[in-house]
């Protein structure tokens, strides 16, 4: 079904994976630019497989579910999947779900953002730091260009809410906050204490880059 849907909306290369097992080899051979996980396997379950795929790939994941349970959708986004759908679901959303998160992750000319001990590439979603070469996940990478974008100002909390999950964003703050962790890890010096991205208690968070 949801290859037939690509097929009708103009995906010209669609790989399908039966297994975990398939699923690894598929994508460490043929490097994907979107992943659709479904979070029930015959071998094994999408949120241990995602974690799996993130060990050599920051491909970006939606979650294709007919689970509708919050705590299973939290789970997924908190791993740092990109969307959760759950089905039934109209076959338009599916498409419409691919094509914005395949913008958000491979958008073009994005410019360097120094920071305090790193630079941002957005273009390659990379962050240098320390002759280090650190990837982000999508959500990571639109966390931080969506901050870029508003640089030295408080961004409020439904406002990355928003840029990270659409239309609805209510009820993700705790996922946020989990993506702000990693993004720290990756960006800051000394993660507990931050001095690029700061929490703006009872608001939002700010970044702040070097001039």
């Amino acid at each position: 079904m949801v290859t037939d849907i690509l097929k009708d909306a103009g995906f010209e290369t669609i790989l399908t994976a039966v297994s975990v097992k398939d699923a690894v080899l598929t994508a460490k051979n043929e490097n994907p630019d979107l992943i659709v996980l479904d979070v029930m396997l015959p071998d094994g379950d999408g949120f241990a497989l995602m974690q799996q795929l993130r060990t050599f790939t920051n491909v970006p994941i939606i979650f294709l579910t007919a689970k509708d349970e919050a705590t299973d959708k939290l789970s997924g986004l908190g791993l740092g999947a990109d969307d959760y759908i759950s089905k039934p679901f109209m076959p338009q959303e599916l498409v419409l779900r691919i094509y914005a998160v395949l913008r958000r992750t491979y958008k073009e000319d994005s410019p360097l953002l120094v920071l305090d001990g790193c630079t941002i590439d957005f273009s390659r979603a990379e962050v240098h730091k320390d002759g280090e070469i650190i990837s982000l996940t999508a959500k990571e990478h639109t966390l931080l260009e969506t901050l870029a974008r508003n640089a030295g100002k408080i961004v409020t909390v439904d406002a990355l809410c928003e840029a990270l999950w659409g239309d609805n964003p209510f009820g993700y703050e705790n996922s946020l906050n989990a993506h702000v962790r990693r993004v720290r890890e990756k960006i800051e010096t000394d993660p507990s204490k931050p001095v690029s991205l700061i929490t703006i208690k009872g608001l939002g968070y700010k970044l702040i880059a070097r001039k």
